[in-house]
């Protein structure tokens, strides 16, 4: 989706203050060694009992605060998670409806696993140019991955959970950055990979399963599908990705040797480095895995909070251009590109 008028004008993170590294994780038996060794990764973000809507809560009231917009201006609330967020059968945007923004304005929640922001940002997009008196969109994530059901170090092939929350306003009035363009895609071919062969029905967590994305996958290998399909489903993955990056740069008028920096997944450095930064061929050094090593793959949230950290600590400027990239289940590849125009007013 290429877009002329539609910009970013606040940006909020919370982040807890509780980082808990690889090195105690490993000597208290949590993270393999071997697993700390090939990937490189340094800590993550641990919230305790402090609940995702409270962290939401407070990244949007940072955002709101930044974008100089009071919560009446809003027309559009989308809220992405990729975990459980409170009782079951309670939608977690309604927490930030009554101590935020009020009941007027439009919210759902978006339930797209780690691409769930990409998401909100086509439809809050489409949502504001469909009227001419909408004008602004408050989009966040959150997730706490410590519970019962869920092993933050164990979570996935090459990554570890971090909790976190991001939000961004998102306008039709000219802000700091630019949304240039944002796209999604589906590798059907791959919808086994986060499933496995767990069954369908009664859902896992109704049951008391624990949730692996790491067993899942080598189920998928090993057992779902012959391994040519799987080889094949996997490589499609990977050209889809290329397929997203030539789209959004095309459409943001750019090649990829233009971008001031890259935000892909809090992942490995081999993840971020193969799957990502040399399918660029761009150096490491423009990728954001310095410092998404530090606090884990937080759901939802990472290329926001990539962002906020590279506004707050003077990495982006005026002119610079930001591609970010990611993947969830589905599997759905996203990606989307903005331009720096100015220093935001809060930096």
């Amino acid at each position: 989706m290429q877009l002329a008028d539609t910009y970013i004008s606040g940006v909020g993170a919370f982040l807890p203050r509780t980082v808990v590294s690889v090195e105690k994780a490993v000597a208290k038996g949590w993270y393999p060694a071997e697993e700390a060794e090939l990937h490189n990764l340094a800590g993550a973000a641990v919230a305790g009992d402090v609940p995702a809507p409270e962290m939401a809560l407070h990244a949007a009231r940072s955002a709101l605060k930044r974008s100089g917009r009071a919560p009446a201006d809003l027309d559009l609330l989308l809220y992405a998670s990729t975990w459980h967020q409170g009782p079951d059968g309670w939608p977690p945007h309604s927490y930030l409806q009554r101590h935020l923004v009020g009941g007027d304005v439009l919210a759902t929640e978006i339930r797209q696993g780690c691409n769930g922001m990409f998401i909100a940002l086509e439809l809050a997009a489409g949502y504001l140019g469909a009227a001419p008196g909408r004008q602004a969109a408050l989009l966040v994530s959150a997730d706490n991955y410590g519970t019962p059901l869920m092993d933050r170090w164990r979570m996935g092939p090459g990554y570890i959970g971090g909790d976190a929350a991001g939000a961004l306003v998102l306008t039709k009035e000219r802000g700091f950055a630019r949304l240039t363009s944002v796209c999604t895609t589906t590798v059907v071919e791959a919808e086994e990979l986060h499933r496995g062969s767990e069954p369908l029905f009664p859902p896992g967590v109704t049951v008391g399963r624990r949730m692996s994305f790491a067993a899942r996958n080598e189920q998928f290998r090993q057992q779902v599908m012959p391994k040519g399909e799987a080889t094949a489903a996997l490589f499609k993955i990977q050209r889809a990705l290329l397929e997203v990056i030539e789209r959004v740069l095309a459409e943001s008028g750019i090649e990829a040797r233009d971008l001031a920096r890259v935000a892909f997944m809090n992942y490995s450095e081999e993840i971020v480095e193969q799957r990502c930064m040399a399918a660029l061929d761009l150096p490491m050094s423009r990728s954001t895995w310095d410092y998404g090593r530090t606090i884990g793959h937080c759901g939802a949230g990472d290329q926001v909070l990539s962002l906020d950290h590279l506004l707050m600590t003077g990495q982006l400027g005026p002119g610079d251009h930001m591609l970010m990239l990611g993947t969830g289940p589905g599997v759905t590849v996203s990606g989307a590109v903005i331009k720096i125009i100015e220093n935001p007013q809060w930096v």
